[in-house]
């Protein structure tokens, strides 16, 4: 297998991140991965918890060159990390939280000392590409999550080509700020991984609140990189606050309305770039989403469609994987996408996904935010009735209910329509329907059929 580098050698004498204003040098970070995996313990599996994003980054260079495999769930509960033991009992926990209390055996992120000796020398590690770097996780239908193997060859060819599609391979030195942890999938290539592997530098420190997203791109030099979601930015939208300029916007884990991606330029004065993918394939396509609906396949990668099934293949693509959405591919580099399989929605034979209902939601003026709901069990007259949690707390249920019907067709109004102060959203943005189920669950035992739905 050919080798390839732990960061480019583009980095040398330049900054790979930055923490409270201050930067931190490519040979810096040599230095800390070197110290650290002279500490870290025997076990072969890392599961990384370190949540400022520097040391992150050094915890996984550490493990690569002590070949020690990283695991990342994709929740950090007590239940979860007993699961992570259960799949690797050796495993220990890389943590940065000094009053963490799990059961594992952990290290916490030493004190390494950062004043510029590390730039003294420049030797980048060199990875083997079929070398196994990380376990990313999705949630089995059994309840045990399932585990997909991530290579440092399939990796650092996913990452490069994001980096050439964003054109952040320029010779600049983008500073990436993320607001999605970089235990997530799309946190680790588009914050972590694609760092190491464009020469460019990341915000240490962690950004999920407006505020914190601003005075994160005000601490940094441009060109600068905003890596979010749509409720992120959202949300920093509607905050009051005077938005700083950002050179890029890319976003991810839940799709993008043209009118949402415009706005979103608009107030960010950059243009904003949307990610396709999956844990299962890493990220595979990206769009202008205020400019078209097309997705453009990232470089060497190939659709096919096998009994109504999409399959993709090629580039950084390890083996055919089948994907859960409803693909319609326009010539070999792009494609359409009509929502998920699992979202699909089948109401006295018409069709609709649940992705395009919440699309229409949020395109609703004083929509804060808000999501569709489908229980799984039928209501009395035999139909399944869908429900719609909503946070806009400037409309009344009769104003909403209109300019839904003004969207969609009738069999698709929500019954009931339930407003709500906030929707119980995850680090990345996203509403498992575990969480939905909950909320649903809990409002019927409330019992208010009346107050507050319709």
């Amino acid at each position: 297998m050919p080798m390839l580098p732990l960061i480019t050698h583009e980095h040398a004498n330049s900054v790979i991140a930055w923490r409270d204003g201050m930067p931190i040098g490519a040979g810096q970070f040599l230095s800390d991965v070197a110290a650290l995996s002279r500490m870290l313990p025997a076990g072969a599996h890392m599961l990384n918890a370190c949540s400022d994003r520097y040391r992150f980054m050094v915890g996984l260079g550490a493990a690569l060159v002590s070949k020690k495999i990283s695991l990342l769930p994709s929740t950090q509960t007590p239940e979860m990390m007993r699961q992570m033991v259960r799949f690797a009992p050796d495993v220990f926990r890389l943590t940065d939280a000094k009053d963490s209390v799990i059961e594992m055996p952990q290290l916490l992120f030493p004190d390494l000392a950062q004043d510029g000796s590390g730039d003294a020398g420049f030797v980048v590690p060199q990875i083997d590409s079929g070398q196994p770097v990380a376990y990313v996780f999705t949630s089995g239908s059994t309840g045990t999550p399932t585990p997909h193997r991530k290579t440092w060859g399939a990796l650092v060819s996913n990452v490069r080509a994001e980096a050439q599609l964003c054109k952040i391979d320029d010779g600049r030195r983008h500073v990436v700020i993320g607001t999605v942890p970089p235990q997530h999938m799309y946190g680790f290539e588009s914050t972590v991984l694609i760092v190491m592997q464009s020469a460019n530098a990341m915000f240490a420190g962690q950004s999920f609140y407006p505020a914190d997203i601003c005075s994160a791109i005000r601490s940094v030099p441009q060109p600068r990189m905003l890596v979010s979601t749509p409720v992120h930015m959202k949300s920093l939208l509607h905050a009051g606050l005077e938005i700083p300029s950002a050179d890029l916007l890319v976003s991810a884990t839940a799709p993008l309305s043209a009118a949402l991606a415009g706005a979103l330029e608009a107030g960010f004065a950059a243009p904003l770039l949307e990610i396709y993918g999956s844990t299962e394939t890493g990220q595979i396509a990206m769009r202008n989403s205020a400019r078209t609906e097309a997705w453009q396949l990232f470089s060497g990668l190939r659709l096919a469609d096998k009994d109504g099934v999409t399959w993709v293949s090629g580039g950084h693509i390890e083996q055919p994987t089948s994907m859960n959405d409803v693909i319609e591919i326009v010539d070999d580099q792009h494609f359409l996408l009509h929502g998920r399989m699992a979202d699909l929605v089948n109401i006295a034979g018409k069709r609709n996904s649940l992705a395009y209902l919440n699309l229409q939601l949020h395109a609703i003026p004083g929509v804060l935010d808000g999501a569709y709901y489908m229980p799984d069990e039928l209501v009395t007259d035999g139909v399944t009735r869908l429900t719609a949690f909503v946070v806009a707390p400037q409309l009344t249920a009769a104003s909403l209910m209109a300019a839904l019907r003004e969207r969609m067709d009738p069999l698709f109004l929500p019954r009931p329509l339930v407003f709500v102060d906030a929707l119980p959203r995850n680090t990345t943005g996203k509403l498992p329907r575990e969480a939905l189920t909950a909320l649903a669950q809990a409002q019927a035992a409330r019992g208010r059929a009346g107050a507050g739905t319709t």
